[in-house]
């Protein structure tokens, strides 16, 4: 017990840790979020901010986490799609982090598919979302981000970038008749899937 003690006394390495989530009502879900100076964005502080993020966005089986979620009105997001349960034929998405992200549509086709939030527990609403999109951040290490989106990976920046002027997926819906509890959800407002009727 001793010898443990004394070799954490010893670990001065910093620790991951596991940021607790805002949910809807916390102030930092409806306010608009600052941008982040480039200056601090090397600095050891913010660099652990973006683990923390990225390590709370995989315990808690995210696609994506904003600032504001974690109770920080600034301009920042971290993004990945891989092997994801919930998503299994979405193609894969690198994890991200934006910065200052500057968002522009540019097919304004709108596609309908349900989206849930960490800040929302327990809940799926269908959102309509843009197609495609250009974006334009400051990545993790300071460097200028310029690249296009499709599909499930533009849905998950515009989601994210919502956060980020104060908005979450609900404000995106047209009718809330299409939002459910997660279990009401997958039994009755998830769309059959060809062979899945039972006779």
């Amino acid at each position: 017990m001793r010898l443990a003690k004394e070799l954490a006394s010893q670990d001065t390495s910093p620790r991951i840790m596991i940021l607790k989530v805002a949910r809807l009502g916390f102030p930092s879900l409806r306010t608009v979020a600052q941008p982040v100076a480039v200056d601090r964005i090397k600095s050891p502080e913010f660099q652990r901010l973006i683990d923390d993020m990225v390590e709370t966005m995989y315990e808690y089986h995210g696609v994506g986490l904003a600032a504001p979620q974690v109770h920080l009105p600034i301009q920042l997001a971290v993004l990945e799609v891989r092997n994801h349960p919930r998503y299994p034929d979405m193609p894969p998405v690198p994890l991200t982090v934006l910065i200052n992200p500057e968002v522009s549509i540019l097919d304004r086709t709108t596609v309908d598919e349900f989206e849930g939030c960490l800040s929302i527990p327990e809940l799926r609403g269908l959102v309509p979302r843009f197609k495609e999109l250009r974006v334009k951040a400051v990545g993790r290490n300071g460097e200028p981000l310029d690249f296009t989106a499709h599909d499930f990976h533009a849905r998950v920046i515009q989601h994210e970038t919502d956060h980020l002027k104060g908005e979450v997926y609900l404000d995106r819906m047209p009718n809330l008749r299409q939002l459910g509890f997660l279990d009401e959800w997958q039994r009755f407002l998830l769309p059959k899937k060809t062979g899945d009727e039972t006779n």
